[in-house]
């Protein structure tokens, strides 16, 4: 075989496993997608969910790009907009989320706010993040009428 030839292959065989590849994190997004609803446990309490999708992007401490659902605010938490806690909040939930399949329990009461974000408590497999911003001193209760939450019970 000529350089042309083993070019020429090799150049299938790149463009083949790259097809695949590509085709591979489609399947997986979709497949993330289609489990909107659902319960899950967290420290023997059940928690349901009304959608669940990757976490594509942090923002800032309170705020997530998810897969299939835009931008989400968590709700009923406050985190710093200025420096050191800035920083601390977004590497927390970067941690905890960033990459990871979240579930959301969207507010029933006001599911969005002025700016077209959903407004939800969000969970990872083994946490409430919301909870565990508050717990760890990295975020203040921020409590905004209508909501189907009681003020400081996320």
């Amino acid at each position: 075989m000529n350089k042309k030839t083993i070019s020429l292959i090799l150049l299938i065989v790149f463009v083949i496993t790259l097809a695949l590849t590509v085709a591979n994190v489609f399947l997986e997004d979709a497949n993330t997608i289609e489990n909107q609803t659902g319960t899950l446990t967290i420290n023997n309490t059940a928690i349901n969910y009304e959608k669940s999708g990757k976490c594509l992007e942090v923002i800032d401490g309170n705020t997530i790009q998810v897969y299939g659902v835009g931008r989400v605010q968590l709700i009923q938490v406050d985190t710093p907009s200025t420096e050191p806690g800035f920083s601390q909040a977004k590497k927390f939930v970067e941690d905890e989320c960033l990459g990871k399949t979240v579930y959301l329990d969207i507010d029933d009461e006001q599911p969005e706010d002025k700016y077209g974000r959903t407004l939800a408590i969000v969970y990872t497999d083994s946490k409430d993040i919301n909870r565990e911003l508050l717990e760890n001193g990295l975020a203040q209760i921020s409590y905004f009428e209508p909501s189907e939450f009681e003020k400081g019970n996320v």
